[in-house]
């Protein structure tokens, strides 16, 4: 049995990329979505929403491999027709455990010189938006620097980030959701660890 997707599409999807937009334009401030959805096992409402709102059968999706053979890979391939790829470098969008040693954030599709925007935008599940170290972020769309303390995210995850964001114009997009809410943190950011 696969659970509903959105029960108005064009309405629910188009106040989610509002709300995927700000997240990514304005990054480290927390984003709401609501669709009024069920997620499969495995997804957190936010994490199913921006699927359902972004993906579709020309974006491949990459999910862990107990995601991608069970109920979330199946709601997927039924409401978006997302094909489900094994291969990190082959996805438009990924969903990662935040607190799983594997993959890298360097193992998904970085983009090329002629096309940095093809590189994998990748969603990483928390497990608490605050309460965590403070991070401070620093970049276009911040207006001086703003902080964040997002809970659940594995050792050396920000080494990663700090790696992808000298890859520039190169580089990942991120955005870490717990519930309903969303956190951006785009390639352009620069993150350090607040002393």
């Amino acid at each position: 049995m696969i659970a509903p997707g959105f029960s108005d599409p064009v309405f629910q999807s188009q106040a989610a990329f509002r709300a995927l937009l700000a997240a990514l334009s304005e990054p480290g401030t927390l984003q709401r979505v609501t669709g009024e959805i069920a997620p499969p096992e495995g997804l957190a409402t936010a994490t199913a929403i921006a699927l359902l709102t972004l993906a579709d059968y020309e974006t491949p999706v990459w999910l862990p491999e107990a995601l991608r053979n069970g109920p979330a890979g199946a709601w997927l391939r039924f409401h978006c027709a997302a094909a489900l790829v094994d291969d990190p470098t082959e996805a438009a969008f990924a969903v990662l455990d935040g607190a799983a040693g594997e993959p890298k954030l360097s193992a998904f599709n970085l983009g090329t010189d002629q096309f940095p925007d093809r590189s994998t935008t990748v969603i990483v599940q928390i497990t608490a938006l605050e309460g965590g170290t403070a991070l401070t972020l620093a970049g276009p769309g911040i207006p001086g620097t703003r902080a964040i303390t997002p809970q659940g995210l594995r050792s050396g995850f920000v080494e990663g980030l700090r790696e992808n964001g000298a890859l520039y114009p190169l580089g990942i997009d991120v955005l870490l959701a717990q519930g309903d809410g969303l956190i951006g943190l785009p390639r352009s950011t620069q993150i350090e660890e607040a002393r």
